[in-house]
């Protein structure tokens, strides 16, 4: 068996092995009846989780529910590091103060997917990959069940995950990647497990893109947005037998707003809504927490001291802020963004004060933003059921829940599909009297 690489070709043919049905724990109608749920109560409830508290001093929800703000400002310290880092124990909180914060999280709830028959490789097979995403792979590999139709790894960089699932299943692995490094060393390592796996170095988003993906099993972990939707809509398009997908970074590939799959839904979701789904994370060391955290406050400082100079106080976006930046002094950090808005600073500026300010909107903006974060996952959700239901309709069984801890990765809801055996024979001759000419 041999690796190759191969560069923008559109060279993956149509098999005729296929791939075995699995077993689906959901019954289809309970997808589509959810999602329809969480719509109409993530629109009802907007009003609590659009505002964004480093972007308005006092959301709107402040004055409505006083007790409640009140509550989170009295937060310690401690109390607000369990909290979040703790989101049951968060959710449940706040839902002693807004019931129908908890009626979300119920409906959110999705079932510890069961791992089928899996036997790990000898560690020399993970060289030079870090251990949480062995973990990941790992956790992956463990879920999807039997594989009988060749490989088509999504986004796939290097190919770790192909490479596992094409050993396990003895499948051949086809592995899509943008960046031509990560392609070569990919193929490097599946030629040193003398494994068959073929790298094609290919923009997967670019327009016109064409790819025979018919009866392949499309895998992909942690595909950002667009890819792993891309992917989606040519499993339904194609008739690829089967999909694996872990989706992530839903805001990646949306200009402005969402466009949802699925008809009758009334939720509209922006850039901005989308990246509140993936806001939470694990995996930051204590040096990157301190320098996000100095971020904030001293924009915030440097925006509180900006209204004091411009008549108009409304929130401008800011630009990312180059991170050698945050080396400097705040008085220093606050001149270079002023620099770059051309905005002339007082000249007896209190900078002590001013910080300060910054550090104070800080805390409680990490204090209010607690509210929003109890929507990240029911938001996540509506947007992978968005995928479910578009995949249902066209005739393929559904199996939907967590995959790993969320220790391991706060993206850890797994989807997969399965073509249904009489659908998949009827996509397989469409496909064939297409590229026949006929």
């Amino acid at each position: 068996m041999t690796a190759s690489f191969k560069k923008d070709e559109q060279m993956i043919t149509s098999p005729s092995q296929a791939t075995r049905i699995g077993a689906m724990t959901t019954p289809s109608k309970n997808w589509q009846q959810r999602l329809h749920q969480l719509d109409q109560q993530l629109s009802a409830t907007a009003e609590l989780w659009r505002p964004q508290p480093f972007k308005q001093q006092r959301p709107a929800w402040c004055q409505s529910y006083p007790q409640l703000t009140q509550a989170l400002l009295d937060l310690d310290d401690q109390q607000l590091q369990r909290f979040s880092h703790n989101p049951d124990a968060l959710v449940e909180w706040i839902g002693h103060y807004l019931p129908q914060v908890a009626q979300l999280d119920a409906l959110s709830r999705l079932p510890k997917r069961t791992p089928t028959e899996y036997s790990s490789p000898e560690n020399r097979f993970f060289n030079g990959m870090p251990g949480r995403k062995r973990t990941q792979i790992e956790a992956f590999a463990s879920h999807v069940g039997s594989v009988t139709s060749p490989i088509l790894e999504w986004c796939g960089g290097k190919g770790h995950l192909g490479r596992l699932l094409g050993m396990a299943g003895d499948q051949p692995v086809t592995t899509l990647e943008l960046n031509p490094e990560l392609c070569r060393a990919g193929e490097q390592q599946a030629q040193r497990f003398g494994l068959y796996q073929s790298f094609t170095e290919v923009d997967l988003l670019q327009p016109g893109l064409e790819l025979n993906v018919t009866d392949h099993h499309g895998v992909a972990l942690h595909a950002c947005g667009e890819l792993h939707r891309s992917l989606q809509r040519r499993a339904v398009t194609h008739g690829m037998a089967a999909l694996d997908i872990v989706p992530c970074c839903y805001a990646f590939g949306v200009e402005q707003q969402y466009q949802p799959r699925t008809q009758g839904l009334s939720l509209q979701l922006s850039r901005d809504d989308l990246r509140l789904a993936v806001t939470e994370t694990v995996t930051a060391g204590q040096a990157e927490v301190t320098s996000r955290d100095r971020e904030m406050a001293w924009k915030l400082g440097f925006v509180e001291l900006r209204n004091r100079i411009v008549e108009n106080q409304a929130y401008r976006t800011m630009k990312p802020v180059q991170k050698q930046w945050l080396k400097l002094s705040f008085s220093q950090f606050c001149q270079q963004l002023a620099d770059r808005e051309a905005l002339s600073l007082p000249a007896d500026t209190d900078w002590a004060e001013v910080e300060a300010f910054g550090w104070q909107r800080f805390s409680e903006v990490m204090r209010l933003s607690l509210l929003r974060n109890c929507f990240r996952r029911p938001i996540e959700l509506w947007l992978i059921l968005d995928l479910v239901t578009d995949l249902e309709a066209h005739d393929y069984q559904i199996e939907l829940g967590t995959f790993c801890d969320r220790a391991v990765t706060p993206r850890n809801i797994m989807l997969s599909a399965r073509k249904r055996v009489e659908s998949r024979a009827s996509s397989s001759e469409i496909h064939r009297a297409v590229n026949s000419g006929i």
